[in-house]
């Protein structure tokens, strides 16, 4: 997977991705950035979609308005549009064919392989109530991704963690680099654990000699928890450092409800996706994020060592630290797009460069994220000057 051209898609005018090893999309809400990574999902794991929800006895059949209600969610088969254009890498994909229950080309659904994990923004909802949700109890309003993630994570701690009660610390999970900046950012030498006191095994934080259920932890620690689960699900404890056959990572909003350190913390782990040769997409309002991209680029630019990262990160020098950062400078690549959205319609501009000096204010205000910092500085420029 290299490239994504669509045309005529929901409020999405035009967009035309270039994926890097990282990819940042940004933009306001609304702008298609959920709609775009969603519909490349689709495209990459359509097998595995069919498969799973024919499971839950969901019928695939050549109505395509009923097939994208039940993937992108009630109410929105009308984002397909009669001169609709996909091109995926070289591919021209016409929907409705692409969706037919007919199977072409030596086709398999019997067991179809999952090459794109996606961590949608709405995941709170995936452990609202302190458990993962099964597929079918989260409404079938909501879109597949939703649904199939809260899925993963009740496996996950049913099947994958069934020798432990602890969720947060393990040592066998994530690298101890991460695991300390996690702690230090979000929990605070809390233990997170799974109490069945209420009959139902869920989630609980142990800290200052008391058992605190999940609904009174802070807004960071609850909309941490199931992107920790993600990640848990996307680094196993064993020699081999990819999940399965995935290929590619969505993560979107990582950034939701955290503090600019816990988000530091979130970067740090996605740079360990990238060790493990992910490819990854992020859709962010996050500053921090960009931040992070303009960092990289020119100390990838400047051709210094990877304990440069260590400095940005204020992470010591070790032989963990060199592991987690070894040739991701020299190697990886990251790529930024805006989605700019002009009366009504939606189309992305490529502002990797993230030169503060561009012309182009799309790119010197790195797609909006920035404006309100340059805003603040003149006006307050302008009116100390006055004095």
């Amino acid at each position: 997977m290299q490239k994504l051209k669509i045309k005529s898609f929901g409020p999405i005018k035009e967009a035309n991705i270039s994926f890097g090893d990282l990819t940042l999309l940004v933009g306001p809400q609304a702008s298609g950035k959920s709609i775009f990574i969603q519909l490349l999902k689709l495209l990459i794991d359509k097998n595995h979609i069919r498969k799973t929800l024919e499971q839950y006895n969901y019928v695939w059949d050549k109505d395509i308005d009923k097939t994208l209600n039940f993937y992108f969610g009630e109410g929105m088969s009308k984002i397909l549009k009669s001169d609709t254009e996909i091109q995926l890498d070289e591919e021209n994909i016409i929907l409705d064919r692409f969706l037919s229950p007919k199977l072409g080309g030596g086709q398999n659904l019997s067991n179809p392989s999952e090459l794109l994990f996606y961590i949608p923004a709405q995941r709170i909802l995936s452990v609202s109530d302190g458990r993962p949700k099964p597929f079918m109890e989260l409404d079938s309003s909501a879109p597949y991704i939703l649904r199939h993630f809260s899925e993963i994570l009740r496996q996950l701690l049913q099947n994958g963690m069934s020798k432990s009660e602890s969720i947060f610390p393990i040592s066998n999970r994530l690298k101890e680099p991460l695991r300390q900046s996690f702690n230090e950012s979000i929990f605070h030498d809390g233990k997170v654990v799974m109490d069945d006191r209420t009959g139902q095994k869920k989630m609980r934080m142990q800290v200052d000699d008391m058992s605190v259920p999940f609904i009174t932890w802070s807004a960071g620690q609850k909309e941490f928890m199931p992107l920790l689960l993600g990640f848990y699900y996307l680094c196993p404890p064993s020699k081999v450092s990819k999940k399965d056959d995935f290929k590619y990572v969505v993560i979107e909003e990582p950034e939701m409800g955290l503090h600019p350190q816990a988000i530091k913390s979130v970067i740090l782990q996605v740079v360990d996706l990238l060790s493990r040769d992910y490819k990854v997409i992020i859709s962010t309002h996050s500053p921090v994020l960009i931040e992070f991209a303009w960092a990289f680029n020119h100390l990838k630019n400047s051709k210094v060592q990877d304990n440069a990262l260590c400095d940005l990160f204020d992470l010591k020098k070790s032989a963990s630290t060199k592991n987690l950062f070894e040739n991701i400078l020299s190697k990886k690549t990251i790529q930024t797009y805006y989605f700019s959205r002009k009366e009504g319609k939606v189309s992305t501009k490529d502002i990797s460069s993230l030169d503060a000096g561009s012309d182009d204010e799309a790119v010197a205000e790195w797609g909006g994220l920035s404006h309100f910092s340059s805003k603040a500085t003149d006006v307050v420029s302008k009116y100390f000057k006055d004095e």
